[in-house]
């Protein structure tokens, strides 16, 4: 696991099986349309997704996320779909309980009045796995998740964490192609959702199954994705590793919903070799051209810097080569612990800065500057 400058986790491995030599996908969706009244849900959606690969669905609340997951578990029929197959079978007709997938849902929706250990073997049972089988690999599943031991509890005796395992192991135990998780860690606290994660993380490894998971946290898919499509309105607007979607955003609405913290509009000067000029009030700034397809010159585009890579100089101090430099004043200081979010006045906006050492003396700032290659600059809308 390697972290950016700002100390992000990142987890990136390559899937378990190479596309290249895997021609049938996993899952396979085309033309996914679907309507609730007026309202489109999902936009004739279209993705697939390799055995063994971690993908996570992110957006924000009302993106049809949920919708798409929900179409491909088979617990909801959409309005119209192309293709939809489960490790090369047409299930577009086929019920949920037939699918060979299971769903992890962010309020467990464990029975109250079972044990650890039926809730657990639910899925067997109505599949009418004989008891002793049901047994094996219910105890099987709770070590799996950390619960040995735990098969007589009742649902009531256990912590949030607990239950959600629980959730997981009555998930896996029926040993689906595909685990469809939506927003499981969303119930928990901080500190357990950390926890969860990584526990997330070991099971996709040790078990090399597809994972597709829904969340609205940019860092719980960063952290824990293979691969993360990133919807709005119903419509994917761009998909990749985590490290391209943190660090190229192809719009305003990505660069902003994944937390780039200084946005501002320009016209775009000129594009070269994948490096864009624009003119931001009176400056001329560099970074690279993260749009879809070519610009035209003159076209309205928006630059995003992220605040740990905003550095602040004081008095005659010189910024290295292949840098935007912009005067600037000191403005508010924010505390937040491991570093101060320095907001500093310029001609272009406030930009805010990242500072790392708590006696650096702000009152002292004159000029900021950032790399080139650390500058996205991309379509405005």
């Amino acid at each position: 696991m390697s972290t950016d400058s700002a100390g992000r986790a990142y987890q990136h491995t390559e899937s378990s099986t190479d596309p290249a030599d895997n021609v049938q996908p996993i899952l396979e969706v085309r033309d996914a349309l679907h309507r609730y009244g007026d309202v489109v849900a999902v936009d004739n959606v279209s993705l697939t997704v390799q055995k063994g690969e971690f993908l996570t669905i992110l957006g924000e609340s009302g993106s049809g996320k949920t919708t798409l997951l929900r179409i491909i578990s088979g617990l909801e029929k959409p309005t119209n779909i192309g293709v939809i197959r489960i490790a090369g079978e047409d299930v577009a007709s086929v019920p949920a309980s037939d699918r060979n997938c299971t769903t992890v849902f962010q309020h467990y929706a464990l029975f109250p009045h079972m044990s650890v250990g039926e809730n657990v073997e639910y899925g067997l049972s109505v599949r009418r796995v004989p008891p002793a089988v049901r047994r094996q690999r219910a105890d099987s599943a709770l070590e799996l998740v950390r619960l040995s031991g735990k098969y007589k509890r009742r649902v009531h005796q256990l912590s949030g964490g607990e239950r959600q395992r629980v959730s997981l192991a009555r998930a896996l135990v029926t040993e689906p192609a595909i685990l469809l998780l939506d927003e499981p860690l969303g119930a928990l606290d901080e500190k357990l959702r950390l926890e969860m994660q990584v526990e997330l993380l070991e099971l996709h490894e040790k078990l090399a199954m597809t994972f597709i998971y829904i969340t609205h946290s940019q860092e719980e898919a960063l952290t824990m994705s293979d691969r993360i499509i990133l919807m709005r309105e119903g419509k994917i607007i761009q998909e990749g590793p985590p490290r391209d979607i943190f660090d190229r955003p192809n719009s305003h609405f990505v660069a902003d919903f994944m937390g780039v913290e200084n946005l501002f509009g320009g016209a775009l000067e000129s594009v070269n070799n994948g490096m864009a000029t624009a003119k931001l009030g009176s400056y001329m700034l560099r970074g690279r051209w993260c749009g879809n397809g070519a610009p035209a010159i003159g076209e309205i585009i928006t630059l995003g810097i992220r605040a740990e890579r905003v550095h602040l100089l004081c008095g005659d101090e010189h910024a290295s080569s292949e840098t935007n430099r912009i005067s600037c004043r000191a403005g508010t200081t924010i505390y937040k612990g491991k570093y101060l979010d320095q907001t500093v006045e310029t001609d272009v906006g406030a930009i805010k800065a990242r500072i790392w050492d708590s006696g650096f003396d702000v009152s002292q700032v004159t000029n900021l500057w950032w790399r080139e290659k650390d500058c996205v600059i991309m379509p405005g809308t």
